[in-house]
């Protein structure tokens, strides 16, 4: 049993060496048209037409291995079996990267990134520049389009693991949209399992020597050198439009391997606590402890490890991403 679970860590960590050294085997077949290039995405319907009987989207963002259509297809079984799945367009966006953009042959208009920069915000390499943060301000404008989307009320952006990183980060750092709310679309962030958060504070919930780890408190994991797209906002302004958003943390109970192969061991997430369940549990106290009128939610999957199909597909999973 201890040598057939070897031998699976073994395969997932050669797998995301490979997705991140040989470059992603599979690439989404959609393109979104922005000004700095073309977003590569998998889309469940095709959005370039009214849709006039969807009346929810869920932007579901990937992990690490940048596979999109693995996470496309869980968001439509998740809708599917929720009862859903015609009246919810799935898009699932594609970060990648040169790697990507080199062992595929892709043309020049294909908008990469640079390594796992998409993670923190940081802008393409090419063909023009937009923070991965902008991209998905991008697709939610586009979501506003009352011709195409006339009975839209719900705009879910979810994603598991590095795409947990992302959505939080996002949140947290996202435009504005008033468009949203002259059209009365809710807008929502389900962020699960990942492997750290950003703090407002250079408080953290476990003791560590400062000196040693120099970036404790610098973007992605706190408030010091924000990337660009945040432009002048600073950490309170940041503070005070998290809170206020609707946002659900979504943890497996069984997430609670110090030693996952994907888990970030830096020292910077390490102050954030040992593994991913205990990690989001610190998170979110912390903000409690800042704001007792809290209105996010931590929603726990019982036998859920490290798993972003399992999440999304659990029960619970389904009720927080399609919540009537």
């Amino acid at each position: 049993m201890i040598k057939r679970l070897g031998l699976l860590l073994g395969v997932l960590v050669s797998c995301c060496t490979f997705a991140a050294e040989h470059g992603v085997k599979v690439v989404s077949p959609d393109r979104f048209h922005l000004e700095a290039g073309e977003l590569s995405l998998g889309l469940s319907q095709d959005w370039r037409q009214p849709l006039p009987k969807v009346t929810r989207a869920l932007i579901i963002v990937h992990g690490r291995l940048r596979n999109a259509q693995t996470y496309l297809h869980s968001g439509i079984n998740a809708a599917e079996h929720a009862g859903v799945g015609g009246s919810t367009l799935v898009i699932a966006p594609q970060f990648l990267n040169q790697t990507d953009v080199k062992r595929n042959h892709l043309d020049d208009q294909v908008l990469r990134w640079k390594g796992n920069d998409w993670m923190a915000g940081e802008a393409s390499t090419g063909p023009g520049q937009i923070s991965s943060y902008g991209a998905l301000d991008q697709i939610i404008k586009h979501l506003g389009n009352r011709k195409l989307f006339p009975a839209l009320k719900e705009i879910v952006v979810a994603g598991h693991s590095g795409g947990g990183q992302v959505v939080q980060r996002f949140a947290l750092t996202g435009h504005d949209h008033p468009l949203l709310n002259t059209e009365s679309i809710r807008l929502r962030y389900v962020v699960a399992n990942p492997s750290s958060y950003a703090y407002f504070s250079p408080q953290r919930p476990v003791k560590f020597d400062a000196t040693s780890c120099p970036g404790f408190n610098d973007w992605k994991y706190g408030m010091q050198n924000l990337p660009d797209y945040v432009g002048d906002r600073g950490a309170q302004q940041l503070e005070q439009a998290y809170v206020s958003r609707d946002i659900t943390y979504l943890l497996g109970q069984q997430d609670t391997d110090p030693n996952h192969p994907a888990l970030d061991k830096s020292c910077e997430a390490e102050a954030q606590g040992a593994y991913r369940l205990i990690r989001g549990h610190n998170y979110f106290d912390y903000l409690k402890q800042r704001h007792p009128q809290l209105g996010h939610r931590l929603v726990e999957v019982p036998g859920v490890g490290h798993d972003g199909d399992k999440m999304f597909t659990s029960p619970e999973g389904e009720k927080v991403l399609f919540a009537q």
